[in-house]
């Protein structure tokens, strides 16, 4: 076996649909394909069942995150790669089979591979990631960190090159690597799993890649959810775990980053709210108001999670 294809989804077959079409369609190499059918309705379930009869689903019906539901497949993927693709994306090309190729052309110590992502408009998403620390956590706090990412030599490269960082939107490991590496850190509920990956790998002396003549379209990217008031705090409590793992300093630090900011963004969302009155403005809101909690408590991001998940929907 080539590749086995892991993709999570969470009871949206809108997004899975176009995702598994493309990779049926534009993939030659000899592949498994493996759906972690998340928190999926019986009548769902059965729907995508019938339509796709080969591939294989994993049932996820407790509440687990980015990292353990993509783990509960990885640990029976078979194929010399593994190829980690959310949900919400597509192509038109030949894209497993040349990042396939693409590890012919590189050393063995280059343990990831990955397309740019792309936004539905076409314009480019992603096209690698330097590396991050407790400075460029604050410039992303300042709106800041855009300029960082554009001039670092990890980023925008041509062709096949180096990066630091890789998008866990999609990309081609090898996968005895990520098995000896104990695939993805389930301390992550959601994020920054794919920076604390990527750190993991070269740190190990391993490399990431991005081949830039390789585009994938990733129709989430940049939206906002209706869940974020759960997302957020676990998120942040993940980038605090992130951050704060070197020193004492950097534990201090990233929650004093976080002290700051937080509680501006929820102003600024609140005040939204008072002019639009829209869904949006207070969701962001209240994501922003328990992310402040979340830096003060000792729950983990999943604990997190599932309390907000849980009061909103008991609300």
């Amino acid at each position: 076996m080539d590749v086995s294809i892991v993709i999570v989804c969470m009871n949206n077959l809108k997004n899975l649909y176009p995702c598994l079409n493309s990779i049926l369609k534009n993939t030659t190499v000899n592949y498994e394909v493996f759906v972690v059918a998340f928190l999926f309705s019986d009548e769902n379930l059965q729907k995508l069942r019938s339509d796709y009869p080969t591939i294989n689903i994993i049932i996820s019906d407790k509440l687990r995150g980015f990292s353990e539901n993509n783990n509960i497949a990885l640990k029976q993927a078979v194929g010399k790669y593994c190829f980690i693709v959310n949900d919400d994306t597509y192509f038109s090309d030949h894209v497993i089979d040349n990042l396939v190729e693409d590890f012919n052309k590189v050393n063995d110590d280059v343990a990831i591979i990955s397309p740019v992502t792309l936004n539905v408009d076409g314009s480019v998403q992603r096209c690698g990631k330097p590396k991050y620390n407790l400075f460029t956590y604050l410039l992303y706090w300042m709106k800041l960190v855009g300029i960082y990412e554009n001039k670092s030599k990890y980023t925008n490269g041509k062709g096949l090159f180096q990066t630091y960082n890789i998008s866990g939107a999609c990309f081609l490991i090898k996968t005895d690597i990520f098995k000896n590496i104990g695939w993805f850190d389930e301390r992550y509920y959601f994020c920054p799993e794919d920076i604390a990956l990527s750190t993991v790998l070269n740190e190990n002396g391993y490399k990431c890649y991005v081949d830039s003549t390789i585009r994938l379209t990733h129709t989430g990217g940049g939206s906002w959810s209706k869940t974020m008031y759960a997302t957020k705090p676990a998120q942040i409590k993940g980038e605090i775990i992130f951050y704060g793992q070197k020193s004492l300093f950097h534990k201090i630090a990233v929650r004093l980053i976080l002290l700051i900011f937080l509680p501006i963004y929820s102003l600024l969302w609140k005040i939204f709210y008072m002019f639009r009155k829209n869904e949006k403005s207070k969701i962001f809101c209240r994501a922003y108001l328990n992310g402040i909690k979340a830096i003060l408590t000792r729950k983990t991001p999943k604990e997190l999670f599932i309390q907000f998940y849980k009061n909103n929907k008991n609300a």
